[in-house]
């Protein structure tokens, strides 16, 4: 399946630090991402990158919470809050039912306060995130946080459990499943409520990060094509993927350079299918649509990145 050739053209805006895996748009226009280092970023709309904050652990997905912090999902620390004007943190979740969370990814929040996260791997860390991938644990979770600070697993069995999106309505919680390709959703009201079906499935590569954009619809990047050597390693016999995973870096497979992001309807319809120049920014794995701009974040970039619809 051959990579398709980039329609939008990108302007990267660096940051001081890698990683900046995901991306949020603030009311104000403030554009935050936070890097491996612990490094909380903010852009301003005039173009100028200050540092709010450090967090413990590797953040990666972030949101708003309704009293104007900074949810930050830290893989290795948990569900974090940051105050934005002095920078404390605040542990809300480090572990589920006594065991720590292994790899604490990406989060939506409810008006009432509510967290729904995920957690995408009990069984490996971030930093051997090709071997979950790979071998195929599924041992991916999403998990919901009341206002009160209970956490109730709601679906596991996901194929490294990743970005995570309300609908506009909140009538239904959405995760991207990377290994699977697809983009599950969970019903929470009306007669459907607590059913389980695909908002997208056969996706032309591995989602990572998802978010609700300001147009309703439901985004999610595509932060490495499809690769049919991976979908048969995946189908390989248990022993011959985890000697894959055991081969030096050099020789394992590689996500290849991508920038690109899909966006959904509540019906699962595709509307969007924005690709990027990723000739100097590649792996795409934040996304969030504001106002006709797309923002990503990356994995692995010392950057972020916009684009026009």
């Amino acid at each position: 399946m051959a990579s398709p050739a980039p329609t939008h053209a990108l302007t990267v805006i660096r940051v001081p630090g890698h990683g900046a895996e995901d991306v949020l748009v603030a009311d104000d226009g403030t554009v935050y991402t936070a890097t491996e280092d612990g490094g909380v970023h903010a852009v301003d709309p005039a173009g100028g990158v200050r540092t709010v904050g450090r967090t413990p652990g590797r953040p990666l997905g972030l949101e708003l919470l309704p009293d104007g912090r900074l949810l930050v999902c830290a893989a290795d620390a948990g569900l974090l809050a940051m105050d934005l004007t002095n920078g404390r943190v605040e542990t809300l979740a480090a572990e589920v039912g006594g065991v720590p969370m292994r790899v604490c990814n990406n989060a939506a929040v409810a008006s009432d306060g509510t967290i729904w996260f995920s957690d995408s791997s009990q069984a490996y860390p971030l930093s051997h995130w090709k071997s979950d991938f790979v071998e195929g644990t599924r041992t991916g979770r999403l998990i919901r946080r009341d206002p009160d600070g209970a956490l109730t697993v709601l679906v596991e069995g996901l194929a490294f459990a990743n970005g995570v999106a309300l609908a506009a309505d909140e009538s239904f919680v959405a995760v991207a499943e990377s290994g699977g390709r697809t983009v599950v959703r969970l019903w929470l009201k009306g007669a459907r409520a607590g059913e389980r079906d695909l908002l997208a499935s056969d996706l032309p590569g591995y989602p990572d990060n998802i978010a609700l954009g300001s147009d309703g619809l439901i985004w999610v990047t595509i932060a490495s094509p499809y690769d049919a050597v991976v979908d048969r390693l995946q189908r390989a016999p248990m022993a011959v993927r985890r000697l894959v995973t055991r081969l030096p870096q050099a020789i394992q497979p590689k996500p290849q350079r991508t920038a690109r992001a899909q966006a959904f309807d509540a019906d699962g319809r595709l509307v969007h299918d924005v690709i990027a120049d990723a000739s100097h920014f590649h792996m795409a794995t934040g996304v969030r649509e504001r106002d006709g701009r797309v923002w990503f974040g990356s994995l692995v970039e010392p950057a972020i990145a916009v684009t026009d619809l």
